[in-house]
């Protein structure tokens, strides 16, 4: 029998979700699996009165997660914001699970999603034979979730062009859907709420008109405060990837995740951890979550292609293509930083060499 390459997290933590359900007496906003407090406990980790262990999803700042989970208790909807990689997506996705205990109502946003793919679309070949009924009415996740009082999720919502953002102004406000073609409207019941997530350095992003943004409570996801903070993300990521594809390797050395998170920060914030010297930032984000994929990359490089230990020639391409992203001025960052920062450092040696080898 196959594996599922990945499960949802309704199913990954189907047995956390099911003990804090059981642990949970205080009272549950309708719909809701859970009470607001669980559900940030869910989030955040904790061990419960029978000893059970609630993995921590989230590492970070409590009181974002109280405030956002706080928001879906209200009528507004919650608008995920941050730089790419600070897991919005992630985060979205567990509350969507922990409150509804289904996190599969999703649109993503591109450029060409529709107005159909936000309000309904119709089944053409019955539209053609009998005319507009329901029968002929293709739902949505959004008249799934209004219908069943479900979180619905939007990934990338600045992704999506201004008009079609647009068609979720009446949906906000009003808790309905008109569907003019059947004169009828979809009204929501309790529980319905949605979560979009939106990053800020998408280039050509499409800006939410300002009557939607009111519709909005805004929560900032930042990146992480200190390097320990971002170590244990990767650290706890990896694992779960390890877990999931069951690769031929030992685990990884926590001392090279350090490093891969070390290069990272650095190059993010333009100065050297100690605070001693200035470097230049290339044009990447350099996000945990491209952290997570260089370990992931290089524990499939060490298993495969190497002696199942990861070393810093596994890492080394990884890195790279995270860097650099513009292959002119990128890469002179790339070299430079190696050159002056990576050469100099005790037991860098071997990232040193396997990274210079490769430029």
């Amino acid at each position: 029998m196959s594996t599922i390459l990945r499960s949802h997290a309704e199913q990954m933590f189907a047995q956390e979700l099911e003990e804090l359900k059981k642990a949970d007496t205080g009272k549950r906003p309708p719909n809701w699996q859970l009470t607001p407090q669980s559900v940030v406990d869910y989030l955040m980790g904790k061990t419960l009165q029978n000893g059970f262990q609630v993995s921590a999803k989230y590492i970070g700042n409590r009181r974002l997660i109280e405030i956002a989970v706080a928001t879906l208790t209200t009528d507004r909807a919650l608008l995920l914001y941050g730089l790419p990689g600070t897991a919005k997506s992630w985060v979205s996705e567990h509350l969507a699970a922990a409150i509804s205990g289904t996190s599969t109502l999703i649109i993503q946003g591109t450029a060409g999603t529709s107005e159909e793919a936000i309000r309904y679309g119709w089944n053409y070949a019955k539209l053609l034979a009998e005319g507009p009924s329901e029968k002929a009415l293709v739902e949505t996740p959004i008249i799934r979730g209004m219908k069943n009082g479900k979180i619905v999720r939007i990934e990338e919502l600045t992704r999506i062009g201004a008009d079609v953002q647009d068609s979720l102004i009446t949906i906000l406000s009003e808790k309905l859907l008109p569907i003019p073609e059947l004169n009828t409207e979809i009204q929501a019941i309790q529980g319905f709420n949605i979560i979009a997530t939106a990053n800020n350095r998408d280039k050509g992003v499409n800006e939410l008109s300002s009557a939607l943004k009111r519709r909005f409570n805004t929560v900032v996801l930042p990146v992480p405060d200190n390097i320990d903070e971002e170590i244990n993300i990767v650290q706890q990521r990896v694992a779960s990837y390890e877990k999931t594809m069951q690769l031929p390797v030992e685990k990884p050395a926590l001392e090279e995740i350090k490093r891969i998170v070390t290069i990272f920060r650095e190059l993010r914030n333009g100065i050297t951890l100690d605070g001693k010297t200035k470097i230049k930032s290339p044009s990447g984000t350099l996000s945990t979550a491209e952290a997570i994929s260089v370990v992931n990359n290089g524990l499939a490089m060490a298993g495969y292609f190497g002696d199942g230990t990861l070393k810093a020639t596994d890492l080394a391409a990884g890195i790279i293509g995270a860097v650099i992203k513009d292959p002119v001025q990128d890469k002179i960052v790339w070299q430079e930083y190696i050159e002056t920062i990576i050469k100099t450092r005790d037991n860098w040696k071997d990232i040193y060499r396997a990274c210079r080898d490769m430029v």
